[in-house]
């Protein structure tokens, strides 16, 4: 799971300053008549100024979420008991509130439409980002573009996993079918076969540059005719964005040789192949 902390998903913050509660969370004249005639008690009043924080997230935080010290805020910004508390006494009436606000802030709640929206966006961006919160920082900008409510985070969350999964199956199927039969078995090998030093041939294919000198230069030279007869990397890459490929090899980069032959054959291939 993507932690929403790395994302742009509105939530509160752990501290909010004074000024951030004078800014995002004090009822006007007109909000507070607004509310009071829409409200039959403290409670409800209370709760009703409570989802005011929707124009600031985008969405309507669960009542037990919000912060006390915005409860706090705002209950002494409308002069209410101590110890009054946004609850409803019925779904129903949180329901006709939260249908309030949305006409007041001018949004629509069309949840169908806005899973379209995010996986529409995620779809196209995975072909060429490959972080999750990436993706979901670009749905979050379309749902808000369109007007409609956002959905909750776990929806981003699910659906950018899911679709990230998709995408990066079919971009590994296409690097894998780019190959000729004898390519593939070539660089499955690198996993098994042992160079001089013991290492598998894939270790020799992830060491980096020595200093320049002539001998490691003519060591390079040996090493990229041996890597250029492994197959024409341009081919197996074609279509596939620069990004994708700096991500699968990033990840092949990180694992060894062992852990590679635990991945399906496709992805293994496609991975030593980045």
């Amino acid at each position: 799971m993507t932690s929403i902390e790395r994302t742009a998903y509105p939530r509160f913050k752990r501290l909010i300053t004074a000024h951030e509660l004078h800014l995002f969370f004090s009822p006007s004249r007109d909000e507070l008549e607004w509310a009071s005639d829409a409200t039959d008690c403290d409670e409800h009043l209370l709760a009703l100024l409570m989802l005011k924080s929707y124009r600031r997230m985008g969405c309507f935080p669960a009542l037990e979420d919000v912060p006390e010290m915005v409860v706090d805020f705002v209950r002494r910004a409308v002069e209410l008991p101590e110890g009054t508390l946004p609850v409803y006494r019925a779904e129903r009436t949180a329901k006709h509130h939260r249908g309030l606000v949305r006409k007041q802030a001018g949004v629509t709640y069309d949840q169908a439409k806005a899973r379209q929206i995010v996986e529409h966006a995620i779809r196209k961006e995975a072909a060429a980002k490959n972080r999750p919160a990436d993706l979901i920082n670009i749905a979050l900008e379309k749902v808000v573009e369109a007007g409609l409510e956002l959905p909750g985070f776990s929806t981003f969350d699910k659906m950018a996993s899911k679709i990230r999964t998709e995408v990066n199956a079919s971009i590994c199927t296409g690097i894998h079918d780019r190959m000729s039969a004898a390519q593939r078995v070539g660089l499955m090998r690198l996993l098994e076969e042992r160079d001089s030093d013991g290492t598998t041939l894939f270790n020799r294919l992830k060491k980096p540059a020595k200093g320049p000198t002539w001998s490691h230069f003519k060591n390079l030279t040996k090493r990229l005719e041996w890597l250029d007869e492994l197959g024409d990397t341009d081919v197996w890459m074609e279509g596939v964005a620069a990004g994708k490929v700096t991500d699968f090899a990033g990840e092949a980069d990180a694992a060894d040789a062992s852990e590679l032959r635990d991945f399906v054959p496709v992805k293994r291939i496609a991975l030593v192949a980045a």
